[in-house]
């Protein structure tokens, strides 16, 4: 007999004809809608392993399913017979006679709930394991930490145990004890259910309400819950030093006086209540049992509650720095280790100069600041997109990089953009299914200008962008000496969703190419990043996932083909590494003549004991921040950073390569052995690409946002608050924090350092409080080391003041005047803290001009570079002409051009000024239109829009002539 059958199965209930014909319909359509998603997530699953195994990452496939596989069912095995079983016993023990007195109508739920009884049980128990099952799924990764956790070789202030039993084991075993609390209770709420439905329990009765089954079953099952509640006491005690206050995170005096004792009485009641339940089986009174849970309920709340409230009211409050300075002391050490930004790796000096404007030579100041970015990444974006030889499906990503190449036998600071696929940039009419993931599928190349607005002699100065040699692409300065130049961009941040690469079944070349030599061309992508698609297996799966019958319709999908998606490297590097926070700003490269995109990968925790706890979001918030970044943990809060790895993703192919960087980072270890053979060492890092790995910017921004406060490392200096800095805001944007830049900041020595640096300004004021750079170049010695630079009289200006002085300027305000009324909007750009050799403070800020117009082809040109010196505030054309009026009285030139819509000035001049050529240009360029409409109408829209191109050259080439005279 089955523990779920009825005492008579004869007495059931008979099933009519329509009963039955209706549950074999539900059947049905449950199976329909279970097949449905099962096949799509099988061809989820089947097409995540395909990829992984196109980019020889199968081990990280497998290792995620297969320890997510088994924690589902563990798990979900464990939630369901934790359900099921208890409420299977409640009934296999129900009193075989229904009591006269039963009331409420029981009888009709028994003879309701009587058909599908076991149903209804497994069906409870199975959906409970389900979901069960998905929570355990979705821990794998504090399962793996805890598998394969590494020591920290670190012990916090008070419990004396290794960091590592916070990060990697504690979460699990909370894990553990909050998943048996939840299945107990579930299992004796369903098995009181069940008692109270079949008789077991009479509330009513006036004596023996419960049976002795129900009893014993009950008991049992209640003092299971106390014994794990006392258990769940025991664990939480060492969340104490990740606890959050108003004053800091960690231990504190009530945690350690009240809370924690509290935590052991409570245990120790827990326990008692526990073992009074299990002896209650034995007994028949409910008696003592009723006596501990009392005793248990008060104790919670006086000791549990109200004791510590009083120990805080009464006893730290009063004394508050005395009573917290031990615990602070520990905060202020822990915050340091965890951020990296302890004594160890800062260099504090003092400001002590005594420069004055009167004693400045202008040509001196502007040798040393020479290489000062005067060129804003994050307002010339327009410009580089104004360079991309008429093609509307290019792009930029906004906002630009900043990089540094040897040029010239000289590191210059480059803005680099890769031109990008916009597929939105192709009319209407011709985005159809086989052009948008068969035609146009990639870019071409990058656009880079040399950063401090001089040219590649790194001495001729212009208001004009200067421009890399090459077309404006950088292949001769960037690319010099490292042979051919591999220019295709597959994958990149602004990449279409899929692509379909792969000859026709003719064997022709179908994608879309161009190039700065040979034009419109047709080419077939060689990489190693796609997937091949040549069967119909593989096409079904893949129509499926993506929602498109034309995989499986389409001549361009055959058996030479294959496709390309997930191709962001962002995406990649996460799917390949899913333990890792990545920066936001990923950065090209160009190494060995192919474009390489760098992404800085980080280990975070939010459990480092007794450290400070902050939003990850609200520390990198800043006014060029699109996103806080990938996230692997449940709140974007953390206290624990490192820089762990630095991927790389190749623009052509797709590969993915992760490499070691902070060798020393356990939790970097831990993941290590968790997926051995993803991360290379440090070692083989190539030295092309050392060279142009940087100090990534999300990391400096916490820091930065740390140090604001834990710069200050004594407790009682602390408390007060009369050291504290803070972030200034972007004088551009009140609710955003300013942008750090990178500069080349000369050291103590006089030896230039290429660096990412910021200020702070004294909590609350707007004056110059201290100036924070760190080494950014990978092949220094000193990279990663915190220069911090302090000492600064109060009537310093701040980033905010120095900007409210150059609006204010009444000559600088007549020329934004007059931007006004010339049609253009005045674009402010950063504002740059520049200490230069003899420790002066130089402040410089761009000014750009933009047409004020709806149209989005209008794009910003330099205007006015603007200075501020000891006081003197000067602006020209240049650099060297804003130091000069600043420093000297000199007039300044008027801006370069009037109208920021103009050509830039590096387009090749035509030659003559004739009506005739004039003529002839507009007639070759309407001729030229024609024929592009014949080539549209012909579906041969690579042609037409080579043929749009060359018409609008030729309009373009006209209106010079026409304008230039």
């Amino acid at each position: 007999m089955s523990l779920f059958d009825d005492d008579d199965p004869a007495q059931a209930p008979a099933r009519s004809q329509s009963t039955g014909r209706n549950r074999w319909l539900a059947i049905a359509a449950v199976s329909v809608i279970v097949l449905f998603f099962g096949i799509s997530a099988f061809a989820a699953v089947y097409t995540d392993a395909l990829w992984y195994d196109a980019i020889d990452f199968s081990s990280v496939f497998g290792t995620v399913f297969w320890t997510r596989t088994a924690l589902f069912v563990i798990f979900g095995v464990l939630m369901a017979i934790m359900i099921g079983l208890p409420a299977a016993l409640a009934y296999r023990t129900r009193p075989y006679f229904h009591p006269a007195d039963d009331i409420g109508g029981l009888d009709r739920y028994r003879d309701a709930i009587a058909p599908i009884r076991t149903w209804l049980l497994v069906g409870i128990a199975g959906v409970s394991g389900i979901f069960a099952g998905f929570s355990g799924a979705g821990h794998w990764r504090t399962y793996l930490m805890w598998r394969h956790g590494r020591d920290f070789d670190k012990t916090d202030e008070f419990f004396k145990k290794d960091i590592g039993f916070y990060v990697f084991d504690l979460p699990w075993w909370h894990y553990l004890v909050n998943f048996a609390l939840t299945g107990l209770i579930l299992g004796t709420i369903g098995a009181l259910i069940v008692h109270y439905v079949y008789g077991g329990i009479r509330l009513t009765a006036q004596r023996d309400r419960f049976t002795r089954s129900a009893q014993i079953q009950l008991s049992a099952m209640v003092g299971l819950i106390l014994l794990v509640k006392g258990l769940d006491y025991w664990v939480d005690r060492y969340d104490l030093v990740n606890g959050s206050g108003p004053r800091l995170d960690g231990m504190t005096y009530t945690d350690q006086h009240a809370v924690l004792p509290a935590n052991q009485i409570l245990l120790a009641i827990a326990v008692i209540c526990g073992v009074l339940f299990i002896l209650n089986m034995w007994r028949r009174s409910w008696q003592l049992p009723s006596i501990g849970i009392s005793l248990f309920a008060i104790s919670v709340l006086l000791i549990g509650m109200i004791w510590p409230a009083i120990v805080q009211g009464f006893q730290v409050r009063p004394s508050e720095q005395d009573k917290e300075k031990p615990y602070l002391a520990a905060n202020i050490k822990a915050t340091q280790d965890a951020y990296g930004i302890s004594k160890d790796n800062l260099e504090v000096t003092e400001y002590t100069s005594q420069a004055e404007a009167d004693g400045a030579s202008p040509e001196q100041l502007d040798e040393t600041a020479s290489s000062l970015p005067i060129v804003d990444p994050a307002v010339v974006h327009r410009e580089f997109e104004q360079v991309q030889q008429g093609r509307s499906y290019y792009s930029v990503h906004e906002p630009l990089d900043i990089s540094t190449y040897e040029v010239g036998g000289k590191e210059r600071a480059v803005v680099l953009g890769v031109r990008e696929l916009n597929q939105a940039g192709i009319s209407d009419s011709d985005r159809t299914w086989t052009n948008l993931h068969t035609v146009y599928t990639h870019s071409n190349g990058v656009i880079a200008s040399y950063a401090n607005m001089r040219g590649a002699d790194d001495k001729s100065e212009s208001s004009q962008m200067q421009w890399a040699e090459g077309d404006r692409t950088g292949q001769h300065d960037l690319t010099s000496g490292q042979g051919k130049f591999q220019d295709k961009v597959y994958f990149g941040e602004d990449s279409p969703e899929y692509s379909i690469v792969g000859k026709a079944p003719d064997g022709a070349a179908v994608e879309l190419d161009y190039n700065s030599e040979d034009g419109e061309t047709r080419t077939t992508y060689e990489g190693a990043g796609g997937v091949p698609i040549g069967n119909n297996f593989r096409q079904l799966m893949y129509a499926i996932q993506f929602g498109s019958t034309n995989f499986l319709l389409s001549s361009r999908v055959n058996e030479n083909s294959e496709i390309l998606y997930d191709r962001s490297p962002k995406e990649r590097v996460q799917k390949v590494a899913p333990w890792l926070t990545l920066d936001d700003d990923v950065y090209p490269v160009i190494v060995g003549g192919r474009i390489q995109w760098v992404v800085d990968g980080y280990t975070t925790t939010d459990r480092y004991p007794q450290a400070a706890r902050d939003s990850f979001a609200a520390m990198t918030d800043d006014a060029t921040q699109t996103s806080a970044g990938v996230q692997t943990l449940p709140t974007d809060e953390i206290n624990y950073m490192r820089n762990a790895v630095k991927a790389t993703v190749d623009a052509y192919d797709g590969t993915v390569t992760l490499y070691e960087w902070d060798e020393a980072d356990p939790i970097l270890q831990t993941w290590q052995a968790a997926f051995p053979g993803t991360v290379m060492p440090k070692s083989s890092i190539p030295k092309e690409l050392m060279e142009h790995l940087r100090y990534p910017e999300d990391l400096y921004k916490v820091q930065r946002y740390q140090l604001a406060r834990y710069h200050v490392s004594d407790p009682d200096v602390f408390f007060s608050g009369n050291e504290r800095w803070a972030v200034p805001e972007d004088p551009n944007d009140d609710n955003h924090q300013q942008t750090p830049y990178r500069m080349f900041l000369s050291d103590s020595e006089g030896t230039p350092r290429w660096s990412l640096t910021s200020t702070f300004v004294p909590y609350n004021r707007p004056n110059l409080a201290a100036m924070m750079s760190v080494d950014s170049d990978a092949t220094s010695d000193d990279y990663g080391k915190i220069r911090i630079t302090t000492g600064f009289p109060d009537d310093t200006q701040g980033p905010g003041m120095v900007s409210n002085e150059f609006r204010t300027d009444k000559a600088i305000a007549d020329e934004v005047a007059s931007f006004n009324r010339s049609g253009s909007a005045p674009v402010w750009g950063q504002v740059i803290t520049y200490p230069t050799a003899k420790n002066g403070i130089l402040y410089v800020e761009p000014i750009y001009a933009r047409r004020a117009t709806a149209s989005t082809s209008g794009y910003a040109q330099l205007a006015f570079v603007l200075v501020s010196y000891d006081g003197r505030v000067g602006y020209g054309s240049t650099l060297s002409e804003a130091l000069e009026v600043a420093l000297t009285g000199a007039e300044p030139t008027p801006p370069a051009t009037s109208d920021p819509d103009e050509e830039p000035a590096e387009t090749p001049p035509t030659s003559g000024n004739s009506p005739g050529e004039v003529g002839q240009l507009l007639e070759d360029a309407r001729a030229l239109f024609a024929q592009a409409d014949e080539a549209g109408k012909s579906g041969d829209y690579a042609e037409r829009e080579r043929l749009i191109a060359e018409a609008q050259e030729k309009v373009e080439q006209a209106a010079d002539l026409i304008s230039g005279g």
